[in-house]
């Protein structure tokens, strides 16, 4: 074996020595540099951020401001329930996480252990409700209706419940004072989400996780109002999260008063008399259709200031309890509130409830005729028909009265008036082949009594309503052609035959469009509040309204008072004189047309009545009920789905709250002192100490 020289190796290993320096030389210049960007370039960064991440908030959530009638009455305050929370910091100290704990709570409050012990786990994408969406160091609510004997065994035993409190806490309370329910007014609360909390970061009104938050109604209208400004403390926590002392604190600040134009008496009885109008109404047999009894499956009424446009009384029905949402709704109560067997109760069917108008429309087309140049007090002819080729239109009852003027045609709601009046008028403006810029006379009037938009109320998700003119044609034809030329046939159904019709003509205002439009139906579409809007106009000399609710904001210690003023949306369409024509015509519905056998007996002279009845036809369907009317102070509009004739179903509800108004009996004497309103509440209430 040979010898290797000794001086062989040493330059190789002289350069892996020199490699290994570079090497660790530029890890500790890499290093060096890291922790120069770490602790001086960015130093005050990381440090901020790690004071942060030792300190935690603790919510003490702002009293919620009321929602009070005209008169100060609380329709949505709060009250002082005891509310058994517990502490998931005490908890998650002990060694089985606080489970034997829970346990014995849940028998001692009647609940079922695992939901209780399942209810503080901190809610994530993985974990199913009952969950905690809340902060850890916020107490936890367990139960807010813990009786007092289960409050006191509680605190009695304290040292068998660590982490467990029980502390009177106040909670939204829907009071229905003199028996209203006002529920779908109202609106109601539900614990705010990430998406919300995330969307409204940066703004002047930021959401804590601990925050309720309006869903609908006036609560959700007036939310940033009434919520108020939480109370924020701000505890220093070690790395795992145990408290080793307390920061700043915030105090809560009370969210402010709404005020609002409704009458809890009134409000009563307008959802009394819509129930009681459905209730008979589905007593009735159905002569003119089906020969059924009518369902009468929902309903709406709307009482409103004729100079103002503000809402008096607001009632929807099907309705439901607001108190049902408070604490956290059942799985069992909201699927009831969302099933389609239920109705929809959750609906506001006064802003939300479309329906043809049927004859309550003829107050639009009787000033569209007008303006068009058809002399009020001219003479039409009002024959029990009109025919347009193989096609025949009637009267509702098919009653014909000779010639008489458009006055009279209001009265007694002689259709074929307006057939022949609208049918001319397409004629004029080219028929199926329309001039370059038709007069629309008939569409054009609606669009000014300000239908076919949503009225801009106070309340959310108002719908608009339909107007279907020209435009629309061809914007729902584009939308539905496929469809329509897929399913048509001319031999087929009447969906079918209907379906094929479309498919062929369906962008193009065909005669019969314009015809049964004329008394509004076909595909006209309005609303409770839109037909309140309007009688309030005529009745006060032409002036549109924009509907609201809110009349003041009044700060927690009533110091500082926003009045919410009516606004003004326009004006009708029509000179004084027409307004006039058409007020005597309304007035003589009351008294020898249509509504005459709901209205004997009332003082025309002391509180003169104007009104107009409504039996809108719907394919497949029963006939809508339609009552609009008016005095000088207030007008009222009530509507039934499937309910029957104006007149029959309807008619009767609205005088009896008229009657219950003005302090009136079946005879027409009126006692003042029985009178709920004879005149609008004008002056602000004071705000009582108790709803601060």
């Amino acid at each position: 074996m040979s010898n290797i020289p000794e001086t062989g190796r040493t330059p190789r290993v002289q350069n892996r020595l020199v490699m290994i320096q570079i090497v660790v030389f530029s890890l500790l210049l890499t290093l060096g540099g890291r922790l120069w960007y770490l602790q001086i370039r960015n130093g005050q960064e990381y440090t901020d951020e790690a004071k942060n991440n030792n300190t935690q908030q603790v919510v003490q959530p702002a009293v919620r401001g009321s929602i009070l009638d005209a008169r100060g009455i609380p329709l949505a305050d709060n009250e002082t329930r005891m509310v058994v929370s517990a502490s998931r910091t005490e908890l998650t100290k002990m060694k089985d996480r606080g489970k034997g704990v829970l346990t014995h709570l849940a028998g001692v409050l009647g609940l079922d252990p695992e939901d209780v012990v399942n209810g503080v786990r901190l809610c994530d994408a993985k974990t199913p409700k009952p969950c905690w969406n809340g902060s850890p160091y916020q107490p936890i609510p367990i139960t807010d209706e813990a009786t007092t004997d289960q409050v006191l065994e509680i605190r009695e035993h304290a040292e068998q419940f660590p982490g467990i409190t029980a502390e009177p806490t106040a909670l939204r309370r829907y009071s229905g004072p003199d028996g209203a329910n006002t529920s779908q007014v109202l609106g109601y609360l539900s614990p705010v989400t990430d998406e919300e909390i995330t969307k409204a970061k940066g703004s002047d009104s930021p959401y804590l996780r601990s925050d309720q938050v309006g869903r609908s109604g006036l609560e959700r209208t007036y939310d940033k109002e009434l919520r108020g400004k939480a109370g924020i403390t701000r505890y220093e926590v070690d790395n795992l999260g145990r408290i080793i002392g307390e920061g700043t604190h915030d105090k809560p600040q009370a969210g402010a008063n709404i005020v609002t134009s409704i009458d809890s008496r009134v409000q009563a009885v307008a959802e009394r008399e819509l129930n009681n109008a459905m209730i008979e109404a589905r007593r009735t047999i159905d002569k003119n259709n089906t020969g059924r009894h009518y369902e009468a499956d929902s309903g709406a009424v709307v009482v409103m200031e004729a100079k103002t446009g503000r809402v008096v009384a607001m009632a929807s029905n099907p309705t439901y309890d607001p108190n049902a949402w408070v604490g956290g709704i059942s799985a069992k109560d909201y699927a009831s509130l969302t099933d389609k067997e239920s109705n929809y109760p959750l609906l506001n069917r006064a802003i939300q409830g479309q329906a043809a108008p049927g004859s309550v429309f003829k107050v639009v087309s009787s000033t569209a005729a007008v303006n068009a140049g058809y002399p009020f007090n001219k003479l039409y002819g009002c024959p029990s028909s009109y025919s347009v080729g193989s096609q025949v239109f009637t009267n509702f009852e098919s009653q014909g009265y000779g010639d008489i003027t458009i006055g009279k045609a209001l009265e007694v709601s002689c259709d074929t008036v307006y057939y022949a009046i609208a049918d001319k008028e397409w004629k004029k403006d080219g028929g199926i082949k329309p001039k370059a810029k038709p007069s629309d006379w008939f569409f054009r009037t609606a669009h000014e009594f300000g239908l076919g938009k949503r009225t801009g109320i106070d309340l959310p998700s108002e719908v608009p309503g339909r107007v279907p003119d020209r435009q629309w044609k061809k914007e729902f034809f584009e939308a539905n052609k496929a469809a329509w030329c897929r399913d048509g046939k001319k031999d087929g159904s009447y969906a079918e035959k209907i379906a094929y019709e479309n498919c062929r003509q369906g962008n193009q205002l065909r005669e019969g469009d314009a015809i049964n439009y004329s008394i509004g139906q076909g595909d006209t579409l309005v609303t409770p509040i839109q037909m309140a809007s309007v009688y309030a106009a005529i009745a006060n000399g032409g002036t549109l309204h924009q509907p609201s609710i809110g009349k003041a904001v009044v700060s927690a210690d009533g110091s500082s008072v926003q009045e919410i003023a009516p606004k003004e949306q326009g004006k009708l369409p029509m000179n004084a004189k027409l307004r006039n024509d058409i007020d005597g015509a309304l007035a003589d519905v009351a008294t020898t047309g249509s509504a005459a056998w709901r209205f004997g007996g009332w003082p025309q002279k002391q509180i003169p009545m104007h009104a107009k009845t409504g039996t809108a036809e719907v394919q497949g369907k029963q006939t809508t009920s339609w009552f609009a009317s008016y005095t000088e102070d207030y007008a009222i509009v009530m509507t039934i789905s499937q309910g029957g004739t104006g007149s029959g179903a309807s008619g009767p509800a609205v005088r009896k709250i008229y009657e219950a108004m003005y302090g009136l009996d079946e005879k027409g004497n009126q006692d003042l002192k029985k009178a709920l309103l004879p005149k609008p509440q004008a002056e602000l209430p004071p705000v009582r100490q108790e709803n601060q």
